[in-house]
């Protein structure tokens, strides 16, 4: 069906349903469980929450980037008492995704309509424990939201301890290399987890960037580390200084 920015389609798989955008794996939701998580970004993600915050406590999470809910959906299930905001730009896929998949209602779960580049910037300061960034068009992260201002915005709503969590692909390299060099000045805790081989450009794939006000402790970065590596296809951390990182093009 057209929806107000493309098209969607839904196909059944196993026990869920695969939402696609313009042909585009956008969602999968378990229809049965939906603290299942099929796409490996969305695992890490969760993964992340709960060696940090521990993996039944509840969040305040605004989800900058909607489609099918699938995150926002399996967080209220595992912590109760949670209340999060999905902000979609596509008025009719936010409309359907309700129908579709009988998500959590309001308090549980609201769907603004609207550009998360613009929302993000009416966010109110300090309200936030998690923001997630998982916004894309025509399979890349626009530059709108990798934007030093659109980072800052993500800061200042933080609550204390807040967790900042992106998806953004790898290539292309230069952009993660400025959107992780905006990260390095604005927050005091950066990690990079993913595949090493996505990592050093050898294949295509998805970053998880993780950052929040507060340096990271040893035992923290640590805990991010075991958890991650614990997951059906393990990853690992880099620290935002890490060499193998990209970095900026440097003229000559």
């Amino acid at each position: 069906m057209a929806t107000s920015c493309a098209t969607a389609q839904l196909e059944v798989r196993d026990s869920g349903v695969l939402l696609l955008l313009d042909g585009t794996e956008s969602s999968w939701i378990d229809l049965h469980d939906p603290t299942h998580l099929d796409f490996e970004y969305q695992q890490q993600m969760d993964a992340i929450v709960s060696a940090l915050r521990g993996p039944t406590a509840p969040v305040h999470a605004v989800h900058l980037g909607g489609a099918g809910c699938a995150l926002a959906r399996a967080w209220d299930a595992s912590r109760p008492g949670s209340t999060q905001l999905a902000v979609e730009i596509d008025a009719i896929l936010a409309r359907q995704v309700r129908e579709w998949f009988e998500l959590p209602r309001a308090p549980r779960l609201r769907i603004r309509v609207g550009d998360a580049a613009q929302v993000v910037h009416r966010l109110h300061e300090g309200e936030w424990d998690v923001v997630v960034r998982d916004v894309f068009a025509a399979g890349v992260v626009p530059q709108a939201c990798m934007s030093r201002e659109f980072l800052a915005a993500c800061r200042r709503s933080l609550s204390e301890g807040g967790l900042y969590l992106a998806n953004t692909t790898c290539p292309p390299r230069q952009a993660v290399a400025a959107e992780l060099a905006h990260m390095r000045e604005l927050f005091g805790g950066v990690l990079v987890v993913a595949d090493p081989a996505v990592v050093r450009g050898r294949r295509r794939g998805n970053l998880v960037i993780v950052a929040r006000a507060e340096p990271w402790t040893p035992t923290e970065a640590d805990e991010v580390e075991r958890a991650v590596r614990r997951l059906p296809l393990p990853v690992r951390t880099w620290r935002a200084d890490d060499p193998a990182l990209p970095r900026p093009a440097t003229n000559r």
